[in-house]
């Protein structure tokens, strides 16, 4: 099909409508034509998941995948940058720690540009954990979902998920990381069961063995579906191994990003 020129960005979460959201998780059920374009491809760091289910997807999508090692790393103008690439590129999809430097240039460019993964957020590793929940469990509005820890990226776009579809969230953390967040309850204290708990890697220079998730944690929580956010630190932000644990989700869950990012960048380019 032809390419459609399109302003539509995923930096954050709150980017996206509900409607957008649950048009992205009804593409990822079905198969998605590949179409044609250009991606300019940026990664900082490892992120091995991520890295491998995006390049699957720029091919599954039949879309011409070009690197663009620290496109963000320059001191020039990001409204010149993005001045200069937009003719060459469809999409942009780009991994930078410094979000503030990705916002500036998504706002600057005339293409859709996709955050995959900032030191603010990680929108879609938490729309495919959502999609995987929904998939599994049912509607979010009627899944407990509870974070656990510090907050991080990966938290933060759970925090912004939560207010736009409009379910509840619990955050159980250390009391210095509580915030007032519409639909996020902040505690210390564990306070009932919960239907499926989400970790994520402790930020640096954040220990307390208080907050590493142990066997009697779950079990107070009434044994919920475990979903640590990978890569997790055994001896930190979990004092299990999640593969002795029943409920543990599963290394197959995070297939989940292959389709996930294949219906964002689907949808976003056709809007």
């Amino acid at each position: 099909m032809p390419f459609l020129a399109s302003h539509m960005k995923l930096i954050q979460i709150n980017d996206l409508s509900a409607n957008d959201i649950q048009s992205i998780w009804s593409l990822a059920t079905r198969s998605i034509v590949p179409f044609s374009g250009n991606v300019a491809w940026s990664f900082e760091g490892n992120g091995i998941r991520t890295r491998s289910s995006f390049i699957q997807a720029f091919r599954e999508l039949n879309l011409n995948f070009i690197e663009l090692p620290n496109l963000l790393k320059t001191n020039e103008r990001a409204a010149d940058l993005a001045g200069y690439l937009d003719p060459f590129y469809d999409i942009y999809v780009i991994r930078d720690s410094n979000h503030d430097r990705l916002t500036e240039f998504a706002n600057a460019s005339r293409r859709s540009v996709v955050n995959a993964m900032t030191s603010l957020a990680h929108p879609c590793e938490v729309l495919t954990d959502a999609y995987s929940i929904e998939k599994i469990m049912g509607p979010l509005s009627s899944v407990k979902v509870t974070l656990w820890g510090p907050t991080t990226n990966v938290f933060k776009s759970w925090h912004a998920l939560a207010g736009v579809l409009g379910f509840e969230l619990v955050h159980l953390c250390d009391a210095q990381f509580h915030e007032r967040i519409p639909n996020v309850r902040f505690s210390e204290t564990i306070d009932g069961s919960t239907d499926v708990l989400i970790t994520d890697s402790w930020p640096t220079g954040f220990e307390n063995a208080a907050w590493s998730l142990n066997l009697n944690h779950l079990e107070a929580m009434g044994k919920p579906k475990l979903l640590p956010t990978p890569p997790f630190s055994i001896g930190r932000e979990m004092a299990l191994d999640p593969l002795q644990y029943k409920g543990f989700m599963g290394y197959e869950q995070k297939i989940d990003l292959l389709t996930v990012q294949k219906a964002i960048l689907s949808y976003l380019m056709t809007q």
